[in-house]
């Protein structure tokens, strides 16, 4: 009886030949490759793959890459590339962005204009009331002692004295003359109509910002408004006020909406911008003057009518 062999045969190892180099990074498969796996597939008489039917709204891309006569077509680049209407909605996209970004800027800057510069608006009609106060020769200011800021000039001719509207709890220097730079600051009188108490229409523009005529809609008739000058202090009373088109300039003639119509009372006529935020109306205010009182320095406050406010 012959020994078992312990020992195994060895089985000779089958080796697969690896394909040649051909460049492609190692574990790629290169477009072409997959394509002519596609077509020995078909050859030997593979079914091709079913086709997918595409739900609503959705749409169906086939992975398998196609031939051209340029080569193979990526379906990634297909998808990827830049078409007519793409690039029409990508300039819309940054139309709007650019558009967004300008509304916000202009939005900041009217924000400043009606709020952020009260502080300067305040410090101006201050620097304008010490030279009111030295233009009417008043002994109350007594000449400074240590260095002090240095008041911008009058923008007009002159200064024409103080308005008043003690319903709003504000007062304010009036410099002679309606020219942006005349009001920048402050409200400013018409040059062409009537001086406070004259017989004619003394008319006043001011901005629609915080510190000037932001509430002058709050006025309505019989509120008083009061305007201090060198010698006088005059009591007007509002009758009425309207809403007209900038081009109305009818408002500010001797009698209001009738020009050349002649005068005979002394009135007082204030405007503004309106709406708020806009420009595109004005609000006039309306006042007929109901008394005068003179300036008498040997009083407290000179005589300054208990109507006006307090100091």
């Amino acid at each position: 009886m012959k020994e078992r062999s312990t020992k195994q045969e060895a089985v000779p190892a089958v080796r697969t030949p690896l394909p040649k180099d051909t460049g492609d990074a190692v574990g790629a498969v290169s477009v072409a490759a997959v394509a002519a796996g596609a077509a020995a597939s078909r050859e030997a008489g593979g079914e091709p793959a079913e086709e997918v039917k595409a739900k609503r709204g959705e749409k169906v891309v086939k992975l398998r890459p196609e031939q051209t006569g340029e080569g193979y077509k990526s379906v990634y680049s297909e998808l990827t590339r830049p078409t007519l209407g793409s690039r029409i909605r990508s300039g819309i996209r940054v139309s709007g962005e650019l558009m967004i970004t300008f509304g916000l800027v202009v939005l900041l800057f009217a924000g400043y204009e009606v709020f952020g510069n009260s502080a300067k608006v305040q410090d101006e009609q201050d620097s304008l009331s010490d030279q009111l106060a030295e233009q009417w020769n008043d002994p109350t200011v007594a000449p400074s002692t240590g260095p002090t800021k240095k008041a911008r000039a009058a923008p007009g001719d002159d200064l024409v004295g103080r308005l008043y509207i003690p319903k709003l709890g504000m007062d304010w220097v009036v410099t002679n003359g309606v020219r942006p730079q005349d009001i920048r600051y402050s409200p400013g009188h018409y040059p062409d109509t009537a001086m406070p108490g004259e017989v004619g229409n003394f008319s006043v523009a001011g901005h629609r910002i915080r510190k000037i005529f932001w509430r002058l809609d709050e006025l309505k008739p019989g509120d008083v408004i009061g305007v201090e000058t060198q010698g006088d202090w005059y009591t007007y009373k509002v009758i009425g006020n309207e809403v007209v088109k900038p081009t109305a300039v009818q408002v500010v003639a001797p009698v209001p909406n009738k020009p050349g119509k002649k005068a005979t009372e002394a009135l007082l006529t204030l405007t503004t911008c309106n709406p708020k935020f806009n420009n595109y109306q004005r609000l006039i205010v309306h006042a007929e003057l109901v008394d005068t009182v003179k300036r008498d320095k040997s009083l407290p406050l000179d005589g300054k009518p208990t109507e006006f406010g307090k100091a």
